[in-house]
């Protein structure tokens, strides 16, 4: 099988009779450590399926998404992902950045489920669970078999990261656009300044630099392919001031975005508990603003977000990088808050209109993009 290729050597850091009860029953085939990732653990198993269907009852853009990896040595201390480790008797903080899962034949599998005939070809979305583009992608290199399934299966699809690593398979993207519809977006919410990039490296600790992630963009249009960005999450207090979110925008409009979309903090449980407990640390003065934006909810308060969507949606417009994004099915058009749209050429299936693709309907995913 594949996996035997990720066999090092009998010195390769793998940890004999880990008891892990809840990664056994995911098929685990074992668990390595390496110097090349210090504090970090992958757990390899074998997938018995890779295409994963987003529940009816959200209003995502897509129905399917594939997650060739669990937890995200990005560490970043938002990560609406984070009680998903839970289900497999992590804990959603520090397990969550350091105990990686590895589905080391998720395209295998992939490959066998697009070959069946009741697969319909419907748009699949990676990156919005965990970056399918995180370190651990340079020592599994799974991304290049998933591509290759998806394209040749004439399956569009999307990717969502803020890995610089994707640069590495943009000839492999532009001969599958050459088949398929793609879409690409990234990831960034901090400036490329001083105050932006030593924010960016607390919040985030795990990520390539705003820099390298807007070279990134530039890299990615060069190859004649969409990319939209998410500049999210923006954290109140934080990075939404003025000249924060203009230097942001400048400079993602520079590199040749196509799209923008603003998006506030959301604090899922899991996710809350890990952000907070970091800005009590870090910012404590920011507490009870918190408290008041949030609340006990999980989204900032609706006066909160129509605040921010004011504040961006002129610089949005002058610098050309709204219009034909994706709405989910019963958002205002024409907003972008919290609820609101998709930057252009992030998603597959958007019409010239950039009202979303019909083929879409409104029985749209759950899971969320931050």
């Amino acid at each position: 099988m594949r996996w035997h290729g990720q066999a090092i050597s009998n010195d390769d850091g793998a940890l004999p009779g880990l008891e892990l009860p809840a990664l056994r029953t995911a098929g685990l085939v074992r668990s390595v450590r390496s110097p090349e990732f210090a504090g970090v653990t992958f757990h390899e198993v074998l997938a018995r399926s890779a295409l994963s269907k987003v529940p009816a009852a959200s209003q995502m853009p897509f129905r399917w998404t594939v997650n060739p990896y669990r937890g995200c040595s990005h560490a970043c201390t938002y990560c609406f992902a984070r009680n998903t480790h839970e289900y497999l008797d992590f804990d959603a903080g520090r397990d969550f950045d350091s105990q990686v899962v590895v589905k080391v034949n998720v395209d295998e599998v992939l490959r066998a489920e697009l070959g069946k005939r009741s697969w319909t070809h419907e748009a699949v979305a990676l990156g919005t669970n965990t970056d399918p583009y995180q370190r651990a992608e340079g020592r599994y290199q799974l991304m290049p078999g998933i591509i290759t399934a998806l394209a040749e299966s004439g399956t569009p699809f999307s990717v969502l990261t803020k890995g610089t690593l994707l640069r590495r398979d943009l000839p492999l993207l532009q001969q599958a656009a050459e088949r398929v519809d793609v879409g690409l977006g990234v990831s960034l919410a901090f400036a490329d300044t001083p105050d932006g990039k030593a924010l960016q490296q607390v919040v985030e600790p795990g990520t390539p630099t705003p820099r390298a992630r807007l070279d990134l963009i530039r890299a990615i249009r060069a190859a004649g392919l969409p990319c939209g960005v998410m500049v999210a999450p923006v954290l109140p207090w934080l990075t939404d001031q003025l000249a924060h979110l203009e230097r942001l925008l400048d400079d993602v409009a520079a590199a040749g975005a196509t799209g923008v979309t603003v998006l506030p903090l959301h604090l899922r449980p899991g996710a809350r508990e890990w952000y907070l407990g970091w800005l009590e640390h870090t910012h404590p003065h920011l507490v009870d603003g918190y408290g008041r934006v949030y609340g006990r909810g999980a989204y900032a308060h609706k006066e909160y977000r129509d605040w921010l969507w004011e504040r961006v949606r002129p610089l949005i417009a002058e610098r050309g990088l709204g219009g034909a994004s994706m709405h989910r099915p019963g958002a205002q058009a024409g907003r972008g808050d919290a609820e609101g749209d998709y930057p252009r050429g992030a998603f597959t299936g958007v019409s010239p209109d950039g009202t979303g693709a019909a083929s879409l309907g409104t029985d749209v995913g759950s899971e969320t993009l931050f």
